[in-house]
């Protein structure tokens, strides 16, 4: 719905930022989201998830995230997923695993899973 509202394709997405706690229901849950939203695109996109670096900063995650990925779109790098030795099968996605990646990202989505099923995507543009 995000990516709608933003008015652009699916197509458009050169980045995620994931939610990713690294649980194995909210993570196969993502990853089968990130399917629904982007097909055959899904293992492609590059994504990667700010708590394998800095925790879960609980009610600050969704703008730890935004800003995480804002920074990397201006200097055309994004952070990598620390940590993700073993991959579940189910979570078959590019999750920039081998550090930081050169990447240059026009639209990217931060994704944000809360309690209670408070969630959110969020569409950014590099201007």
């Amino acid at each position: 719905m995000a990516i709608r509202q933003a008015g652009i394709s699916s197509d458009d997405i050169q980045y995620v930022n994931y939610h990713g706690t690294s649980t194995e229901l909210n993570d196969r849950i993502e990853t089968k989201a990130m399917h629904i939203a982007f097909g055959s695109r899904a293992g492609r996109i590059p994504g990667s998830a700010l708590k394998s670096l800095i925790g879960h900063p609980q009610g600050a995650c969704g703008a730890a995230g935004l800003a995480a990925t804002l920074l990397g779109m201006r200097d055309g790098v994004v952070h990598g997923t620390m940590n993700l030795e073993e991959r579940d099968p189910e979570c078959d996605l590019d999750y920039v695993s081998e550090g930081t990646r050169k990447l240059d990202v026009e639209h990217a989505v931060c994704n944000c899973i809360a309690f209670g099923s408070k969630n959110s995507a969020l569409v950014v543009k590099r201007l």
